[in-house]
């Protein structure tokens, strides 16, 4: 029995070493580093380009990267929620500070799978897998324009990785996603239901929020996210208040069933509910949008069947 004992406490001793190395490894290691993918790019100036690139950088990015001067320098973006304090960057065009350093295709590569210049990932934020070339295009053009945003900023932001989130990125279950090879162009505007189906998915990620959890969604292919557009996804606005995500799916009584085109534009363009209260700041106010895009946005929504929202109260 004894020695039964001792082989036990000796087992048990090295699995608490193995342990030990293990939590020293993920804390006091560099990050692991990848070879990035070449990702071609080819900026325009055209109007349409510009205009499409301005609509994801004010609408998508610019939520998490507008800093407190105007310009998208960045702010605090989480603190202390598992992940540790993490601030989005600077991404005006500073040479130092912000994406001034980048390369067209760098930047681009960064944009497509989440790996930066140096190697290391950047995600679980900012990746677009699925966004048209002409999209793409578009986001890197009004980056590199002198538009009031981009203007350089001096800005620099230090975030800190938890422990939780060191060891997501150095066991690998962050990492940088692969480069599509089946990229499609954007949908034709005639074509309502699948240009409201790339608007919706893909230009201005809503199944992001309006699906079950950040964690469980699926951003190669969204429609695989957990409570697809059902809602219920805790969201933390630019002053660390929670709201709950809404159930935007056809449901009568928890999505928006009942609600008129109208109504929906008007929640769209300017926040406003329709009860006339206006949506948490958590929703961007995408008044940008053109009537083709609100109209395309609101098919597809209209075409996904009734779900009933996850477990979590939505707001409304």
């Amino acid at each position: 029995m004894k020695k039964v004992l001792k082989v036990l406490g000796i087992l048990l001793g090295s699995l608490l070493i193995l342990l030990l190395c293990l939590a020293a490894w993920i804390q006091f290691s560099s990050p692991p580093t990848y070879s990035p993918e070449s990702v071609p790019v080819s900026l325009a100036t055209d109007s349409l380009t510009l205009v499409n690139g301005r609509k994801i950088v004010e609408n998508v990015c610019a939520y998490c990267h507008r800093g407190e001067d105007g310009s998208l320098s960045g702010h605090l973006f989480s603190k202390d929620e598992g992940f540790g304090t993490v601030f989005a960057p600077n991404i005006t065009r500073h040479q130092t500070a912000g994406i001034g350093r980048y390369s067209d295709a760098e930047l681009a590569t960064l944009l497509r799978t989440g790996l930066k210049r140096d190697g290391h990932y950047a995600g679980p934020y900012m990746m677009f897998p699925n966004l048209s070339q002409d999209d793409l295009n578009g986001v890197i053009t009004y980056l590199r324009s002198d538009v009031p945003s981009t203007e350089p900023s001096e800005t620099v932001h230090q975030s800190k990785k938890s422990f939780i989130a060191k060891a997501l990125f150095k066991l690998g279950i962050f990492k940088p996603i692969p480069v599509r090879q089946d990229i499609q162009s954007t949908p034709l505007s005639t074509d309502t239901l699948a240009f409201g189906k790339y608007l919706t998915l893909t230009r201005y990620e809503c199944f992001g929020c309006h699906s079950a959890d950040f964690q469980t969604n699926d951003i190669q292919n969204p429609e695989n996210s957990v409570g697809f557009m059902a809602g219920g996804n805790p969201i933390h606005d630019r002053a660390f208040q929670f709201v709950v995500s809404r159930n935007i799916t056809s449901h009568p009584e928890q999505g928006i069933g009942l609600w008129t085109k109208d109504q929906f534009e008007m929640a769209l363009r300017g926040g406003v509910r329709p009860d006339g209260l206006l949506l948490s700041e958590a929703m961007p106010r995408m008044g940008a949008l053109d009537a083709d895009e609100v109209n395309a946005i609101w098919a597809f929504l209209r075409s996904i069947p009734a779900k009933e929202t996850n477990p979590l109260k939505p707001v409304h």
